[in-house]
């Protein structure tokens, strides 16, 4: 049987990534058609993620998070009104999606550090995902500043 993280981090990344990939949601919806495809590989990386991460919650006998949190809606409409007003919005949405991104990456990463060794296995086979979602954002972020 694979070792498993406590149901509570797991819960608790699960909501923040539900956060994450509703944000990509909708900036795709606000961008041009290519980015939008690149978010859309995004948002369906981060589907598989939280499908995983629910499912290591229901093998521990837990109930996964469904839902993301209150802050993620306060986050993405603060990060709508900034790009509203940026002249170059695809360039906003992308340093935005990146600065939440590589927050995501940071909690996962603390909550491997924190957890102990057995149950840090489970989070770390995500962080494959998150970094590739990290360098798609930060290869764009760099073209967005130019």
């Amino acid at each position: 049987m694979p070792p498993r993280a406590p149901k509570s981090i797991c819960n608790d990344l699960i909501r923040r990534s539900i956060d994450l990939r509703n944000l990509y949601r909708h900036a795709a919806a606000a961008c041009e058609p290519g980015l939008r495809m690149v978010l859309g590989e995004n948002v369906q990386t981060l589907d598989s993620l939280v499908a995983d991460m629910q499912a290591q919650v229901v093998a521990a006998g837990g109930k996964p998070r469904l839902r993301g949190t209150s802050l993620g809606l306060v986050k993405q409409q603060v990060s709508d009104l900034l790009t509203r007003v940026a002249t170059k919005r695809d360039n906003a949405w992308v340093q935005a999606l990146a600065y939440h991104e590589s927050s995501l990456l940071h909690a996962f990463e603390d909550a491997i550090a924190a957890a102990p060794a057995d149950s840090a296995l489970t989070l770390r086979r995500q962080l494959p995902r998150l970094r590739n979602i990290h360098l798609d954002m930060h290869n764009l972020g760099g073209t967005a500043r130019s």
